[in-house]
């Protein structure tokens, strides 16, 4: 039986979002068993304190949401996650780059951003924001984050247009196969499309929505 807890990166990127959310995010993260939280560089440092001890882990993410930053503006902020606490960087494609063909510069871009976080022990999910790609496009990019050396690749911000759908989840995984993970992210809010995008191939899944995913009767 899949226990969805372990998939769930417990996610808080609101611009409104303060300390006491953050608290309480952390605490669900402990309470619920989740894998994850993930959360704006800002608050890493208050995580890996509130979250000490407790096997949970920290994604930061990066570039974030529109991944039309400089790469070195990118390695910047994911190197101060890292040393700041985070476990993973999810870090937002270029965008704009993949669209127009420039795919040395997509995986130079991603580069930068591994090889920042892998002196810090960490790893990078690559945010493609498939609402905005072609499948020819998501494709490309799922070879490229490969090839840079990137760990998973991730659907989508939850800003952007449109969010996880079954489809794209599973392309993504028919692309990279078992080399990467995938991970479903934006507009997952209840538990049947949760296991749907895990049977579809994702490894995880990023949602603002897990207490409600998993249900206090469930623990």
């Amino acid at each position: 039986m899949i226990n969805i807890r372990e998939y769930i990166d417990h996610t808080l990127l609101k611009p409104e979002a303060g300390s006491a959310d953050i608290k309480k995010l952390c605490a669900e993260a402990v309470e619920y068993g989740f894998y994850a939280v993930c959360v704006n560089s800002s608050y890493v440092g208050l995580c890996k304190r509130l979250l000490a001890g407790s096997g949970v882990r920290i994604a930061s993410v990066v570039g974030f949401p529109l991944g039309a930053m400089s790469s070195a503006a990118k390695r910047f902020e994911a190197e101060y996650a890292c040393r700041e606490g985070a476990d993973e960087i999810d870090m937002v494609l270029a965008i704009g780059a993949l669209k127009e063909g420039r795919f040395d510069y997509v995986r130079d871009d991603i580069q930068e951003v591994v090889e920042g976080a892998r002196q810090h022990g960490s790893t990078v999910k690559l945010i493609l924001e498939t609402g905005l790609l072609s499948d020819g496009e998501i494709v490309s990019a799922c070879r490229l984050a490969q090839e840079a050396g990137a760990a998973f690749v991730k659907t989508s911000t939850g800003f952007g247009n449109g969010g996880a759908t079954l489809h794209h989840v599973a392309l993504m995984r028919r692309t990279v196969g078992d080399a990467l993970g995938v991970k479903a992210s934006g507009g997952i809010r209840d538990k049947e499309t949760a296991l749907a995008m895990i049977e579809a191939g994702a490894s995880r899944i990023g949602t603002s929505s897990g207490v409600a995913i998993c249900g206090r009767n469930e623990q």
